[in-house]
């Protein structure tokens, strides 16, 4: 009987535990740490970022309530720092997005797929913020440069591909781990196989593992 109850005990801790990293918190912070770790911008979590809008409006309106009608502070700034907690990955999940695409503006401009994985207000953001660097290159630079050279994306006219956009690093190195057993898989680019288990940590060429990150099956750290 011990032992059942044993059992029973770790059964339901273990599901306690699925359920914490299940909630759109947690979600929000994976999300978060991928984007944060990947060299290339992922794709956007919609429904999950529209969930965790009508949560923080939720929390805010639920403090603003208790904080009128006399419940005990110490209860109320707990309710705050998760609050504040929520707040501060919601805004540093597209802090970090922005900053990608900043950087990788003509890349993106260029490039329909990975469009596709903006929302629309980053979309939007992409084509103002090319738009004005190139009428800004345009003005300040390229201007004054021979006809051969007033392009934005290319070194010359002669050039054949575009080698003045600044592209993700894809082979860089990251640390991951898998959500859950996998392999053997084939690398990309290679003859080798991996084998991952869960939560066993690897370091690995990110252009190795890019499909199973943008699939949800591997995280990174």
């Amino acid at each position: 009987m011990a032992s059942e109850a044993g059992e029973g005990s770790t059964a339901g801790m273990d599901d306690y535990e699925t359920l914490i990293s299940t909630t759109d918190v947690e979600l929000l912070k994976k999300a978060w740490r991928n984007e944060k770790a990947a060299p290339e911008i992922l794709r956007f979590e919609t429904s999950l970022i529209q969930r965790i809008r009508g949560q923080i409006q939720l929390m805010e309106e639920n403090i603003e309530e208790f904080a009128g009608s006399g419940i005990d502070p110490l209860t109320v700034s707990l309710y705050q720092m998760d609050l504040d907690r929520t707040q501060y990955l919601f805004r540093s999940y597209l802090r970090i997005r922005l900053q990608k695409i900043e950087k990788y503006m003509f890349h993106i401009s260029k490039n329909p797929e990975v469009q596709s994985r903006l929302s629309e207000q980053e979309k939007g953001f992409a084509r103002r913020c090319a738009d004005d660097m190139e009428r800004h290159l345009e003005e300040s630079v390229l201007s004054k440069l021979p006809d051969n050279y007033q392009d934005t994306v290319k070194q010359s006219i002669i050039s054949e591909e575009s080698d003045m956009i600044p592209e993700p690093q894809l082979d860089s190195f990251v640390v991951c781990k898998s959500r859950r057993f996998l392999g053997p898989f084939q690398l990309d680019g290679s003859d080798e196989l991996l084998e991952m288990k869960p939560d066993e940590l690897c370091i690995i060429h990110y252009k190795s593992i890019r499909e199973r990150v943008q699939e949800g099956d591997i995280d990174l750290v």
